[in-house]
């Protein structure tokens, strides 16, 4: 995502569970201009709405204190019509219509005197969307997201910071004014190109030097980037990559895993539930390395910095690791630091052979797989055998030695595995920490998020819960999470198996009953729920 559209970029992350403290951090926020309206003319009359405006963005919360009840559960219109029929009862008013609508006329408000400004709307609701998994799409390409079955909106408070030195303060007015577009047209004076002949070239010269900045860390504009969509994912598609097969010697092959670069890393960074820092690190050192590219672009006698990109992956299984290192290598070939991005996944295995040099042979074979790219090692604390001559050992003196060769910089190396044995490894090995200064720890998931992530899966295959299948789910996870042993838990990968077995079993009952409809085809009832089998933990037998 573009940095300019970072405010519009941040409430796109939001759920149910962290709105609130993001708009609590927004009337923090010194650069963002936020403030309380009790309607906006001529769609939202007497709706709670929060405005959040900087410089390139415009983001409408609106509050949608409905109430609960059974007459508040319904399905959207996946084309927004702004009336919402339901068999058996009176048409509805779409909220998200309205808020769509407002949406439009902002935009449509400001595209003749700031084209730069993006406008958003974000529907807090205390109604339940029963096709919301359905609609996020439709939503996303009208710029509106919906959060429903919120509680209590009428009590909430929401700090805003109504600072009048932000230059986007004048958009307000330019929104709520009804006569014409002059307060539009005013609001952009402070914005305007300046007629002096000396600042012309001033500004020519910075906006060459914003355009740059923008390419160098920011990727490209939204224009270019509309327009190349295609020709970057045919880009990643048709990367050369190796096939994976390595010869430890004559009588034994074995195979690695390649994962191939994506195209939207930044995307698809956002799009993971959870591991906030692990982003935001993430992010600092993709855009170190793209500084340094732009730096010996404008000053090609400056010295550049020195970064290292060889990290450390600390976390128990199904936290993402895996995930993120296909993102990582992807974002490196975007910031044009790697010139492939892809990912080779070896093991202990991989290395280990049966005779004499198999672990050089390999080592070998898999760095010249790995140029271009990332080379990540799973469980990498295995190679630390106890025993003073395992071969293993050997492979981290290649390894060490691989990295203090200073012409292999096309290469990212990340070692991954539980945090205790992986700090051993560090520990026992000074060179090899000292190789790997970006550590990213990645913590267990907690239940909101496994349920986050449990939306997110069911919607890649057009599903949604009944709201009892739903409850029922929730209690499930939630009573197999207090008794999870932490040692063996799953994390993602547990809701990945469980939603495997519900799959399942609702495509035999789909079989025994036939569907009535489409709908009902993609329906998770309570039927569908799988028991969950919870490990008991190991009784300890002596004193």
């Amino acid at each position: 995502m573009l940095r300019k559209n970072r405010l519009i970029n941040d409430f796109k992350k939001q759920s149910k569970t962290t709105i609130w403290k993001h708009l609590d951090a927004m009337a923090a926020n010194y650069a963002v201009y936020s403030t309380h309206l009790k309607n906006m003319p001529p769609y939202l009359d007497g709706y709670d709405l929060y405005l959040y405006c900087n410089d390139t963005n415009i983001v409408l919360v609106c509050l949608d204190s409905c109430g609960h009840g059974e007459d508040q559960i319904y399905s959207e219109s996946p084309t927004l019509n702004s009336l919402i029929y339901e068999d058996g009862k009176e048409p509805r008013v779409s909220t998200v219509w309205l808020l769509e609508r407002s949406v439009n006329f902002i935009r449509e408000r400001f595209d003749k005197h700031l084209p730069r400004i993006n406008v958003f709307g974000v529907l807090l609701t205390e109604a339940e969307i029963l096709n919301s998994y359905l609609m996020y799409d439709i939503w996303e390409a009208h710029h509106v997201m919906v959060i429903d079955e919120m509680s209590k909106l009428k009590n909430r408070t929401i700090r805003v910071n109504e600072d009048r030195y932000l230059d986007c303060k004048d958009y307000v007015a330019a929104i709520l004014d009804t006569s014409d577009d002059a307060t539009a047209q005013e609001s952009s004076s402070s914005f305007s190109p300046s007629t002096n002949k000396n600042e012309d070239k001033t500004n020519n010269y910075d906006k060459d030097f914003e355009e740059l900045l923008d390419e160098f860390i920011n990727g490209m504009d939204d224009e270019k980037k509309v327009n190349t969509t295609d020709t970057q994912t045919d880009s990643v598609e048709n990367t050369p990559l190796p096939d994976g097969d390595i010869e430890q010697n004559p009588n034994i092959n074995v195979r690695v895993e390649i994962l191939r670069p994506i195209a939207n890393p930044r995307e698809e960074l956002d799009k993971m539930v959870g591991c906030d820092n692990i982003k935001q690190r993430m992010e600092e050192l993709v855009s170190l390395s793209s500084y340094n590219q732009m730096k010996q672009e404008l000053f090609p006698d400056s010295k550049p910095h020195e970064v290292s990109l060889h990290s450390v992956f600390l976390g128990r299984p199904g936290t993402g690791k895996t995930t993120v290192c296909k993102i990582f290598g992807s974002l490196l070939r975007q910031a044009g630091v790697l010139s492939k991005g892809h990912v080779v996944v070896c093991n202990r295995g991989t290395f280990i052979g049966t005779l004499w040099g198999d672990e050089e042979r390999s080592m070998q074979q898999v760095l010249e797989m790995a140029q271009g790219g990332v080379l990540m090692f799973d469980e990498a604390y295995l190679l630390n055998g106890k025993n003073d001559n395992d071969p293993g050992k050997l492979v981290i003196q290649l390894l060490m030695n691989i990295l203090a060769d200073e012409t292999q910089r096309d290469i990212a190396v990340v070692l991954c595995g539980y945090k205790e044995p992986m700090m051993k490894l560090l520990d026992m090995n000074p060179g090899l920490q000292s190789r790997f200064p970006n550590k990213f720890e990645f913590t267990d998931f907690t239940v909101d998020e496994l349920l986050e992530i449990t939306r997110q899966r069911i919607k890649d295959y057009g599903y949604q819960f009944t709201k009892p299948a739903w409850e029922k789910f929730k209690t499930m996870l939630s009573q197999a999470y207090q008794v999870r042993n932490q040692e063996t838990w799953g994390n993602a990968r547990f809701i990945a198996n469980q939603l495997e077995r519900i799959y399942i079993r609702h495509a035999a009952r789909c079989v025994r009953q036939r569907p009535k409809n489409k709908r009902d085809l993609l329906k998770l009832t309570p039927e569908d729920i799988v028991p969950i089998e919870i490990p008991r933990q190991k009784t300890k037998i002596g004193f």
